[in-house]
């Protein structure tokens, strides 16, 4: 997707790119779910019901990253802001809420505009009204779009990017590495990207932060099947599966699955899938890293690390990164 210059006109409508997401949806869905081992990919957990179920999670006593990584940025923007020039746009990928951009945001006093990008349109409509609300002089600019996909701005204006909560732990490496990639050519020429990075800790901590006593992960795991029935029109039964949640020392990655707690069938666009019980679709990968393993898969994108910043537990990071 190319944007000329990040304004009204430009914008792609919100109804023409859900459209588009909701055919990548189904495309994916059916790939997915006609594998031997079932998988559906973690960007569509992110429909409206959703974020407001990920929003309850991060406030459960078990959720460490989020009010962590909070901690480490309200320690550090100001340090950001000094470096970065004026009169910038702030894009963020995969804003969600934009709760933590307000941090930035009130740090970065001179930017020309904030662009957020996400693929619920509901969470960008709350998060550009509320936003509006507590910085009325800044030009907000929303983009309903997978965030995955490349952005090209057609601008001199200098770029920040923003990508906290670690979701760069959701892909694989090479899939991050390619991810990271996109990041840096939209952000280019001599654009900087703050990043937020989950560090490699205690696997009960790791487990429990997925599984949260409240059952607000389970729920959350289980809404993305009824997305696809709201989205797509498919039947499935979300009572019909059970969270589970593992991880792995040696790959130092947790993993989420949704599991059949019996044998049935469901007609996902006109495809019969068959699940036995105990069978496994996998819905999340959230890779942990140590800093010197996320400098090196930034510079296997062709990023320059600069600073990192990390909380008194060591339990989260936040990394500036630089394009050559």
């Amino acid at each position: 997707m190319i944007l000329q210059e990040i304004d009204q006109s430009t914008e792609v409508s919100f109804e023409t790119t859900q459209t588009i997401i909701n055919n990548d949806f189904a495309k994916s869905l059916l790939a997915g779910l006609t594998e031997a081992k079932k998988a559906i990919p973690c960007r569509f957990l992110y429909d409206a019901q959703g974020s407001r179920l990920f929003e309850e999670i991060t406030r459960q006593p078990e959720y460490y990253p989020t009010r962590t990584e909070i901690g480490i940025l309200q320690s550090c923007a100001h340090e950001i802001a000094r470096d970065c020039p004026r009169g910038a746009d702030l894009i963020e990928f995969g804003s969600g809420s934009s709760l933590k951009t307000e941090i930035l945001l009130t740090a970065l006093r001179e930017l020309h505009s904030y662009v957020p990008i996400d693929i619920s349109r509901h969470a960008l409509m709350e998060a550009t009204a509320r936003l509006t609300r507590r910085f009325p002089d800044l030009s907000i600019r929303p983009i309903v779009a997978d965030f995955a996909k490349p952005v090209m701005f057609d601008s001199r204006r200098a770029r920040i990017g923003f990508f906290p909560g670690s979701t760069i732990g959701n892909l694989e490496p090479v899939a991050a590495v390619e991810l990271l990639t996109t990041m840096r050519r939209a952000l280019a020429p001599a654009g900087r990207l703050i990043i937020g990075a989950d560090l490699r800790k205690d696997k009960l901590q790791l487990l429990a932060a997925y599984d949260d006593k409240a059952g607000f992960t389970a729920a959350f795991n289980r809404n993305l099947l009824a997305h696809a029935n709201r989205a797509l029109g498919t039947r499935f039964e979300p009572e019909n599966f059970d969270h589970a949640v593992t991880y792995s020392q040696k790959h130092g990655r947790i993993d989420m699955y949704l599991v059949s707690n019996r044998a049935h069938t469901v007609h996902v666009l006109a495809r019969a899938i068959h699940f036995r019980k105990g069978e496994r679709i996998h819905t999340e990968h959230a890779h942990k890293y140590s800093i010197r393993s996320f400098q090196h898969l930034a510079r296997r994108a062709g990023w320059r690390p600069v600073k990192f910043w990390t909380d008194p537990r060591n339990l989260f990071s936040v990394h500036e990164l630089h394009c050559p």
